[in-house]
């Protein structure tokens, strides 16, 4: 008998062109796979079915005397549900093709008898199909929202889980029997306990809460399981009655009785989905990283050493967004060293601790029971604010918040997206949370994609069309849900062409009253040492608040520059603390100085009436001098000149000291610090459009000159980038130049030698595969060809 242990993975199995896939997957496919050779074990995968949408949904059912093969049950966005024989190629016919739900297949599941297919839908509904009479269904009624979860238990039982966050237990002919009240968010997952489960329960639920509860059928709520930091998305029961969940936090859990007796984590964003192999209890688990992975107690059935270490390895080297790990902003200072782990353990199995490392990167370990020790598990990413990109809503950071209006005289509404999700999903929750007719569905998750495809930067089609100084990640894309003329989501063929691109771009996301705490706190430090000269006095307290007041009200509209006195009067407080204060203490200062540039015009006349002008200032205050070792001041620094482009005052400027300026970045092209580069990327960019709309056609000397210049620094930070959006911006600041004319791309291939060799650097890149990054690198082909 084969020695039994924690789960090792056995294989990974590759074949899905998308993710959230367990054979089947937002590809379109569902894919069969089948064992090849036990040790090691290794698996073929081939198309079982071939669709158009995304397929979210499968079930399998039992080997009947009329199907001795079974049957694969498939459905997803184009509201069919399929069932074919496995044998089947997906060009045969399939056995049934059930129509009835107006919303995507989100949930099936299939009777242990084999007789009956419960489905449940975005439709707001479930249905009930029997077995060969695929024309007619029962409609189990009632749900306020989308359906997520079916179980069929019993012959007499079907259980639905719904994001109105009611469990619903119904007979097969359609009659509820009861609603189980409990849950605090929405109900993802359900799944059938063995009997002899040691709580007593009969089945367990799972959602958004993050908690997976246990049930007996007459709604008792026998016990809760915590453990994970995020949205659960599948269970499944293994054999010996342990449960199994997977989270959004990127692992799967295993439970025995209320204890989590072992945690895997993927390197992926998601773990969409789990299930148990009935005959031998092995896991086999699905990611957002396309990978279907199979895992193993049993030694004989695990991979080899190799394949194993290499998987450990992948999620030791891979990047936590810091999302997935729950709610809050990660404060660097706050956290513990490296000497936390070596000398404390954990206090349960899964236990999560960001530590900071000696490099100043915070990396994420996972406490192992069974190890006995804390395993590295990740470098976290994207803490809050860190990148002047995410947008704060409701006390947490987006990619995205944009407004939708739903009627004429009303505040729109808030619809919150960060690139990881499924669009659908965010589109469900958004219509749950404001109690919005499905019907919607399908137009606000269209609006999410064609806003959010590629991420293109100020995609706006012509010039008026974006505020100046307007975030591009910010609310300026607003959309009525049925209005008639509403856009329809592009397709592949008609993509929006990101070059040139035509708008000035800011970096002005804040979190504001973080900001006024800090600057605040460090005059303290400053009251404190005695440093009276330098520290702030009650009245000076008073224009800081007036200011950061303002300023909230700016970044509500979207930094459209204009004159008002509490900016004015907050000019040369802010000066002080950018410029004057000790260089450790700047930060605060520093944030508030860049957000000035993009919300007062004046900020750039009051330094220019003196003898130094806002470039001036800052290169005298030696933010630049790399020696004083601060990456945080200089990024600022450099987001604060990109902002001073939102103004034509500001314009002025950058224009006349474009030598400076430029020279000023030449010591910080090689950083490695993804922030900087992000900032010097975002700098080029708007004097690429400067260059673009100044002279386009004219091709003069001097915007060729600096044109070549750019292209210059530009080809050099491509080359050493690894960041997405350090080359993406990159590569528009340079697609935007070559608009320039035919004239100035002739003066490129002459006199840039590295340029192709960086686009050739972009192209093999891990990230090149993004769709908005491969778009940009086409266009920039098609303009040189």
């Amino acid at each position: 008998m084969s020695s039994m242990g924690d789960y090792k993975l056995a294989a990974s199995l590759s074949g899905h062109e998308d993710d959230r896939d367990l054979t089947a997957s937002r590809d379109a496919t569902v894919r069969l796979w089948k064992l090849v050779t036990a040790s090691p074990p290794t698996f073929d995968g081939t198309l079982s079915s071939h669709g158009t949408a995304f397929v979210n949904a499968l079930a399998y059912v039992q080997p009947s005397s009329s199907y001795p093969d079974g049957l694969i049950v498939s459905g997803g966005k184009d509201t069919i549900i399929e069932v074919r024989q496995p044998g089947k190629a997906p060009e045969e016919n399939a056995e049934g093709l059930l129509l009835g739900h107006a919303g995507n297949v989100c949930a099936l599941d299939a009777s242990e008898d084999g007789k009956t297919i419960v489905s449940g839908s975005w439709d707001t509904s479930a249905r009930v199909w029997e077995l060969g009479k695929w024309e007619n269904s029962t409609v189990l009624e009632g749900h306020e929202a989308s359906v997520w979860a079916v179980l069929a238990y019993d012959r007499e039982t079907i259980i639905t889980g719904c994001a109105d966050k009611l469990i619903r237990v119904f007979h097969p002919s359609g009659k509820r029997i009861r609603t189980i009240n409990g849950s605090s968010d929405v109900v993802r997952a359900l799944c059938k306990l063995n009997s002899n489960h040691p709580s007593g329960a009969q089945f367990a639920s799972a959602g958004n809460d993050a908690v997976v509860r246990l049930w007996t059928l007459d709604g008792t709520e026998v016990a809760q399981l915590h453990g994970h930091e995020n949205f659960i998305y599948s269970l499944a029961c293994l054999p010996n009655g342990d449960l199994v969940s997977s989270s959004e936090d990127r692992t799967v859990r295993v439970w025995r009785g209320d204890q989590c007796i072992q945690t895997i984590t993927h390197p992926a964003i998601s773990v969409w989905s789990v299930a148990a192999c009935k005959s031998n209890g092995d896991i086999v688990t699905g990611a957002s990283d396309r990978i279907v992975r199979v895992f193993s107690r049993d030694l004989e059935r695990q991979g080899e050493p190799a394949t194993i270490q290499a998987f450990e390895d992948s999620v030791k080297a891979s990047s936590i967004p810091q999302q997935a790990l729950g709610d809050g902003a990660v404060n660097k200072e706050q956290l513990p060293g490296p000497d936390f782990i070596a000398q404390k353990s954990g206090t349960k199995e899964g236990q999560v601790q960001m530590i900071k490392e000696s490099n100043g990167n915070v990396s994420a370990y996972s406490w192992s029971t069974a190890a006995n020790q804390w395993l590295l598990v990740g470098t976290v990413v994207d803490a809050a604010g860190s990148s002047g990109r995410k947008v704060r809503y409701q006390g947490k950071d987006f990619d995205y918040v944009f407004d939708v209006d739903i009627e004429d005289g009303k505040p729109p509404l808030k619809l919150p997206f960060n690139v990881s999700q499924n669009p659908y999903e965010a589109a469900s929750k958004f219509i749950a949370d404001n109690e919005l007719p499905v019907t919607y569905l399908e137009q606000v998750a269209n609006f999410i994609v064609t806003n959010t495809q590629g991420a293109t930067l100020g995609a706006a089609a012509g010039p008026q069309a974006q505020a100046p100084g307007s975030d591009p990640w910010g609310s300026e894309s607003r959309y009525r849900p049925g209005e008639v003329n509403a856009p329809a989501p592009p397709v592949a063929t008609s993509r929006p062409r990101a070059l040139p691109q035509t708008q000035y771009l800011s970096i002005a996301s804040a979190a504001l009253d973080k900001v006024q705490k800090k600057a605040e706190e460090n005059n303290q430090i400053l009251v404190n040492s005695g440093a009276k000269g330098l520290s702030l006095n009650p009245s000076d307290l008073n224009v800081l608040s007036a200011l950061v007041k303002q300023l909230s009200l700016a970044q509500a509209t979207s930094y459209a520059p204009k004159p008002h006195a509490a900016l004015d009067d907050g000019i040369d407080l802010v000066l002080r603390l950018a410029t004057a204060w000790p260089v450790e203490l700047r930060l605060p200062g520093l944030d508030l100085l860049r957000l000035l540039a993009a919300a007062s015009p004046n900020l750039v006349t009051r330094t220019s009436s003196s003898a130094d002008d806002i470039v001036d200032v800052l290169a005298s205050s030696g933010v630049f001098e790399s020696a004083h070792d601060r990456p945080n001041n200089t990024m600022l620094a450099i987001r604060c000149l990109a902002n001073v482009f939102m103004t034509d005052e500001g314009r002025l400027i950058t224009d006349g000291e474009f030598d400076k300026i430029v020279g000023l970045m030449h010591p910080f092209l090689q950083s490695a610090n993804r922030n900087v580069a992000v900032a010097i990327a975002t700098l080029y960019i708007n004097y690429a459009v400067m260059l673009e709309r100044g002279e386009k056609g004219a091709e003069g000397t001097q915007t060729t000159i600096r044109g070549l210049r750019l292209l210059q620094d530009l080809t050099g930070l491509l080359q050493r980038a690894e960041d997405s959006e350090v080359i993406y911006r990159s590569l528009v600041a340079m697609g935007t130049l070559l608009t320039i004319g035919a004239n100035f791309r002739h003066h490129v291939k002459k006199e840039v030698p590295d340029f192709e060799a960086a686009l050739r650097a972009a192209s093999v890149k891990k990230s090149a595969g993004e769709p908005r990054i491969k778009n940009v690198l086409d266009e920039i082909k098609d303009e040189m060809s």
